[in-house]
């Protein structure tokens, strides 16, 4: 008996049930929810960006998305002279106060294919945002017919950027734990590839990322 709790196993449910007594304790308390400011009142203007069309989303995609606040809009570069192409990128921005009532983000990597388009790659990059280090976001190129897009996304908790969903659902959990929340925001930017020159569409991608992310986090909780 002594040797077994002395055991790799026996660390690892003891871990197990303090976690669990853990969760128990997060889920049984008032969660706190941080107050934030509506996405709409973002700036139009981000950088050398500005917004020239604001997203429709139907409601049967909003009572499955059941998210607490959205932003859905294109912009596009402010010396472009016909904003198309390498131009215009998209923003969408699904932020959830708390996830302790079933609602969570959905996966862009199974949302896209699920309405027509086919993944071609994927992949993780970082991004200089000016901060201390640079975030890590999800990358990958998708298809449908003979339009390509590129596709960068991740889940922003505070001043924290997880790329990894399983990370993402982590500190969701570790949050629950040490400061009673659960919220999160999904971001996620959507940029044409133009002549199939995917490094172009990411430099473009890129560019509009560092040019909204320090104003997005002053719209999320801190």
């Amino acid at each position: 008996m002594l040797k077994f709790l002395n055991s790799r196993a026996a660390r690892i449910v003891t871990v197990l049930l303090v976690l669990q007594a853990a969760l128990l304790y997060s889920a049984i308390r008032p969660e706190v929810v941080p107050p934030s400011r509506a996405l709409a009142s973002m700036p139009t203007t981000l950088g050398s960006w500005h917004q020239v069309q604001t997203g429709v989303i139907e409601q049967e995609v909003l009572d499955v998305l059941k998210a607490d606040d959205i932003l859905n809009g294109e912009y596009c570069l402010s010396n472009s002279t016909d904003c198309t192409g390498l131009d215009r990128a998209g923003l969408f921005v699904a932020a959830f106060r708390t996830q302790r009532n079933g609602k969570a983000p959905h996966s862009p990597k199974n949302c896209l294919p699920g309405s027509g388009w086919e993944r071609i790659s994927t992949g993780e990059i970082a991004i200089d945002v000016g901060r201390a280090a640079p975030i890590t976001v999800n990358r990958f190129v998708v298809a449908y017919g003979s339009q390509r897009d590129l596709v960068l996304y991740w889940y922003q908790s505070r001043d924290r950027a997880v790329a990894n969903e399983y990370k993402a659902k982590f500190w969701v959990m570790a949050d629950a734990i040490r400061l009673n929340r659960t919220d999160t925001a999904l971001v996620r930017v959507i940029v044409p590839v133009v002549n199939r020159d995917e490094m172009k569409a990411q430099a473009t991608a890129t560019d509009f990322v560092k040019s909204f992310y320090s104003t997005l986090l002053t719209y999320l909780p801190g």
